[in-house]
């Protein structure tokens, strides 16, 4: 189910709603709009802070149920943390724990004055949009189940009114858009491998072309990748009994003679690591190992329904790593459809294999502005970085400015790592022009180095999102991550 979003200029202590969500600060001070209600409830707010159920602390949650003196049948208050420290990562946080708690809520609909926050160096518009955002994150449920339903499902939150003035109508509209992106990218991460593999991510992407007038879709199955020179994509999928694919898609939002932006994303379906097995404790996330092409593929979403005048082009080489007679081997040297030749030391760095030639074909064929592709591609990335923060690598220093810019405006943030040259020499090869992976050290920058040998002469950068991507743990889900981030950033050169 799709939460609706929409915008209200309503009195908290007069509107007909389920809830009615506020803020408190520490140390009992109170918002506008929660001021407002506890004057009519007759102090219901300032008693719960004196006797220490409200505390104010940074995303507590306390619900009161049927006060008097006003409309609204719950008050949901939120802790909001200090007020002198109050900025925008704990805005979408008190905003997230709200959602959450309305989540829990046998209720359809609510009211959030908490979009009338100030967020210092924010507008409106930008605290509707985060606010939508975090509200359709916690309200998210995976929906393709293949447990028994109950038979008498509680009712969920449905929609929401956020109060903020006119002007913030652009953030809901964003908030649309990017929502369905990110919805589009977890489902896809979330879905069981035996579902969501290669041909089933071209279904989904020529399912969404149809119902668009101005996206086109292709694919190249494997016979005309191999008529191309995929060589080293196809080496990747060879023990699979499911055939790789190259997906494409291509918004015309400008003139033909606009050269487009570009995402890659990595497809890999499912990841055993191949010949070079992975250790089957927590094997089955490798289902998520795809969430570079689920992000690219909802970036490209939002950026279709927010009908940004652009050219997109998004390209996802869609492949399963599994083990086979079939399968390629630690000693193969590989022909990339570059030409660069590649000696496989480890099966399990096979998400660079399929990336490189799926960047080298998006530069030569569609010959981008700019390229940018997102990868769960290295553990390296996730001990450098932990779950927060996204690694960006490129040489542009402009490119670097303008995503760290984009991750901080979402809080969908990223983190520069080096990709200098000095660590090329890591991935020397004896038999052949590089090597797949660069030894025990610096992991994730190796891995980016690595690509960019096949983006030489073009305007690229790489997110290593293996952090980000999902959250761990036998419930842990896919985040939907870098799409805010992308979205952003289109939007930034759009508007530049």
């Amino acid at each position: 189910m799709t939460l609706q979003f929409s915008l209200g200029s309503i009195a908290p202590e007069s509107a007909e709603t389920a809830v009615a969500v506020v803020g408190v600060y520490e140390n009992g001070l109170l918002t506008s709009a929660a001021a407002r209600v506890d004057t009519a409830a007759h102090g219901a707010i300032k008693r719960l802070v004196e006797s220490g159920d409200v505390t104010g602390k940074t995303g507590s949650v306390t619900t009161l149920l049927h006060p008097t003196g006003i409309t609204a049948q719950r008050v949901l208050i939120v802790g909001l943390g200090p007020q002198k420290t109050f900025d925008a990562a704990r805005f979408q946080r008190v905003c997230l724990e709200a959602g959450r708690a309305l989540g829990r809520l046998p209720v359809t609909e609510a009211v959030s004055w908490l979009s009338e926050i100030d967020v210092p160096g924010r507008d409106a518009a930008w605290r509707v949009r985060v606010a939508a955002l975090a509200t359709d994150h916690a309200a998210y449920r995976y929906t393709a189940t293949f447990k028994p339903r109950e038979k008498a499902a509680a009712p969920e939150l449905a929609s929401i009114v956020f109060v903020a003035p006119g002007e913030a109508s652009a953030g809901l509209d964003q908030a649309r858009a990017i929502a369905e992106g990110v919805r589009f990218a977890r489902e896809l991460g979330n879905l069981p491998p035996n579902i969501c593999n290669p041909a089933y991510i071209a279904d989904q992407a020529r399912a969404f072309a149809d119902a668009n007038e101005a996206v086109t879709f292709e694919a190249l199955d494997r016979d005309a990748m191999e008529a191309e020179g995929f060589g080293s994509l196809l080496a990747v999928g060879r023990g699979s009994a499911n055939p790789s694919q190259l997906v494409i898609l291509q918004y015309r939002g400008a003139s033909e003679s606009e050269r487009p932006y570009a995402f890659v994303g990595k497809g890999i379906t499912f990841d055993t690591g191949g010949v070079s097995l992975k250790p089957g404790p927590g094997m089955e996330e490798m289902k998520f190992d795809m969430c570079g092409a689920a992000g690219v593929l909802g970036a490209f979403v939002a950026a279709v329904r927010m009908k940004l005048p652009l050219n997109l082009v998004c390209v996802v080489p869609a492949v399963e790593n599994m083990p086979d007679g079939n399968s390629y081997r630690p000693g193969d040297v590989l022909t990339s459809l570059s030409g660069i030749t590649i000696e496989v030391l480890n099966t399990d760095a096979e998400g660079r294999l399929i990336l490189c030639d799926a960047l080298t074909y998006t530069g030569k064929r569609f010959e981008p502005h700019t390229i940018i592709d997102a990868a769960t591609l290295t553990g390296a990335c996730v001990v450098a970085l932990g779950k927060h923060a996204s690694g960006l690598m490129t040489k542009d220093e402009e490119l670097s400015a303008e995503l760290l810019a984009a991750g901080e405006s979402t809080l969908d943030r990223a983190w520069r790592l080096p990709l200098w040259d000095d660590y090329q020499s890591q991935l020397d090869s004896g038999f052949a022009d590089v090597a797949n992976i660069g030894g025990k050290y610096a992991g994730a920058i190796t891995a980016g180095c690595f690509l960019a040998r096949f983006t030489e002469g073009q305007r690229w950068a790489h997110l290593d999102i293996a952090g980000t991507a999902w959250d761990e743990g036998r419930k842990g889900m896919a985040t939907g991550r870098p799409v805010p981030l992308l979205a952003q950033w289109l939007l930034d050169r759009v508007a530049g």
